[in-house]
């Protein structure tokens, strides 16, 4: 009887191990599905990349978003390495704009300098204000800003 109880104390560390293992394996096994459901995180850094973007947008000044876009963002994007399209909506009801902006990359949307993009986002800020009268400030405010991954 001793010995039965001996070796049953010696085999629970070892059976206690391999479950941890188990339970490793189970959690790790699909990490590339775990890093897409990530926000920022996409796994694969080469793969197209959907840019999402909301701002507040007023009915009445939709025309001057429009305006400010085209002489700002339109211009430069049709420039940068690895910029596909993007397609601008509009929902009346919530006054908010919707943009989507592709990228053949995510590398290549996330080497384009920081500097570049806070310049470009002044005019357009600077063409939101004339267009709208508001003195300072950004006329049209991000309300959400994140990625999408082809599926």
């Amino acid at each position: 009887m001793k010995r039965n109880a001996i070796q049953n104390g010696a085999r629970w560390p070892l059976q206690f191990l391999a479950f941890l293992i188990s339970l490793f394996v189970l959690n790790f096994v699909n990490t590339q599905e775990a890093f897409s459901a990530m926000p920022g995180i996409s796994g694969n850094i080469d793969q197209a990349i959907i840019e999402h973007l909301r701002l507040h947008v007023d009915t009445h000044n939709r025309q001057a978003w429009l305006d400010a876009e085209r002489g700002s963002w339109s211009q430069w994007l049709a420039k940068k390495r690895g910029f596909r399209g993007r397609k601008l909506f509009w929902d009346p009801l919530r006054e908010e704009a919707t943009l989507m902006i592709e990228w053949a990359s995510e590398s290549e949307w996330k080497e384009i300098p920081q500097g570049e993009i806070d310049a470009v986002q002044e005019r357009f800020e600077e063409l939101a204000r004339e267009a709208t009268g508001i003195e300072s400030g950004n006329p049209f405010p991000l309300i959400y800003e994140g990625e999408l991954f082809p599926q």
